[in-house]
């Protein structure tokens, strides 16, 4: 077991090589793309990024169904 300055050391380079790792992982592009979801059809459960689109889909795939409260001031 080290001791010491040896087990600073052995941390500290633990500790860059970690970062190193994590550097060359990237950013998860299937997570982004998730959250950026925010908006979701009570109809079908289709996620949409922003009202507008969120609207248009509502009225192009659900002509029958009235417009939810949160897309009635929003325009498409």
């Amino acid at each position: 077991m080290a001791r010491g300055h040896q087990k600073i050391q052995s941390q500290q380079k633990n500790a860059k090589k970690q970062a190193e790792a994590k550097k060359k992982q990237g950013h998860d592009q299937k997570a982004a793309a998730k959250a950026a979801l925010v908006f979701t059809c009570s109809v079908c459960r289709t996620q949409m990024p922003d009202p507008k689109t969120f609207k248009q889909h509502f009225e192009s795939k659900h002509p029958k169904v009235p417009l939810p409260p949160e897309l009635v001031g929003v325009e498409a």
